[in-house]
């Protein structure tokens, strides 16, 4: 690459940079991919420079996301699931153990109710002392039971307790894993998770819609400011988000500046409605330091609007949300952008001035 052409990414924002470089390389567009080039052109992580590097172009999911476990230790958690999977196990066998015991046990005293009652039905057994005997062995063999059962009974008590508080770390694991540290909103792998699930149901899906929205310059911000401003710059929009929307609705920070809403029993109408009202917020926000009274400058976002009747599959979803997203970018920045058809034509025509 010529050193003007680099000058010209330099100056692109860092979305744009990322999505230029995810394209020429032929990776897919999936957040956990962009989280990958992101910090691998962020340079922060020298080796996870180079070794994105020596990928290459067009790499195999399989190595992209062998990379991404290697560096990103939230993008595995097989030793915290395979030791509760252990712990489990074991609960389930000692459970299994304590059962077949029980059922041993109440064997021997069915076997015995049966003996006795044939020996009480007999008419040979008509004697007091017999009858005497027979309810002594009912009696003794009865308590033994009753206690056994007890005992078991006080296992099982224990050890559902045991797998509980397993229960308890993993659904504590699973909220931490899938928290962005920075922002408190849902991270990437949260977003995968319920960007697949929308598809489950081709009926329900017709009905959901997917928002990405940019941050605007936001290289700016960090190379004027300091990486400290730009913290606090996707600090305020994570919050004015959160405040915008109800409760329920999943927001998520997908990595770098970029963040998505995931919109359940919508339509198009209210779906743009949203994007606007959200746009609108986080530009009228003011960011300023408290101390010294420095005005950092307006907030915007760029927003791509996709709904998910428009797409066959998650990736696809995403892939035309994001189309959406670079036409809003190309286009002015700080608007709403809904997809349509027609883009596609205009985002591969485009895209050439990011090669350059």
């Amino acid at each position: 690459m010529s050193a003007a052409a680099a000058n010209k990414v330099q100056s692109l924002d860092t979305a744009t940079m990322v999505l230029a470089t995810m394209r020429r390389r032929g990776i897919s567009g999936l957040p956990r991919n962009y989280e990958l080039v992101y910090e691998a052109l962020n340079a922060s992580n020298p080796r996870l420079t180079r070794d994105f590097e020596q990928l290459g172009r067009n790499p195999a999911q399989e190595d992209l996301d062998a990379l991404g476990k290697m560096h990103f230790p939230h993008h595995h958690r097989n030793g915290v699931v395979e030791g509760a999977h252990d712990k489990i196990s074991g609960e389930l066998e000692g459970m299994l153990r304590l059962l077949k015991q029980e059922q041993s046990s109440l064997e021997s005293y069915s076997k015995l109710l049966g003996e006795t009652y044939s020996r009480i039905s007999s008419k040979s057994a008509s004697s007091a002392d017999i009858l005497s005997s027979v309810i002594g062995v009912l009696s003794n063999a009865t308590g033994d039971t009753m206690e056994k059962g007890k005992i078991v009974v006080e296992h099982m008590v224990e050890r559902a307790r045991e797998m509980e508080q397993v229960r308890l770390e993993l659904d504590e694991y699973k909220r931490i894993a899938n928290t962005d540290p920075l922002t408190r909103l849902s991270n990437r792998r949260a977003f995968d998770e319920v960007l697949s699930s929308i598809y489950n149901n081709q009926r329900e899906a017709m009905y959901y819609a997917l928002i990405v929205a940019d941050i605007d310059f936001f290289k700016k911000f960090n190379d004027t400011f300091g990486h400290p401003v730009g913290d606090r710059v996707l600090g305020v929009v994570a919050a004015v988000m959160k405040s915008t929307l109800r409760k329920d609705v999943f927001i998520s920070r997908t990595g770098g500046e970029e963040f998505a809403v995931v919109l359940k029993g919508t339509s198009l109408e209210i779906t743009m409605e949203i994007a606007e009202r959200i746009r609108r917020a986080v530009e009228q926000t003011p960011l300023k330091n408290q101390k010294t009274g420095v005005d950092y400058g307006p907030i915007t976002l760029s927003l791509g609007v996709c709904m998910a009747s428009d797409a066959q599959s998650a990736e696809e979803l995403y892939n035309k949300a994001d189309v959406a997203l670079y036409t809003a970018k190309n286009s002015g920045r700080n608007r709403v952008q809904i997809y349509n058809p027609d883009l596609n034509q205009d985002f591969e025509k485009n895209w050439a001035i990011y090669r350059s």
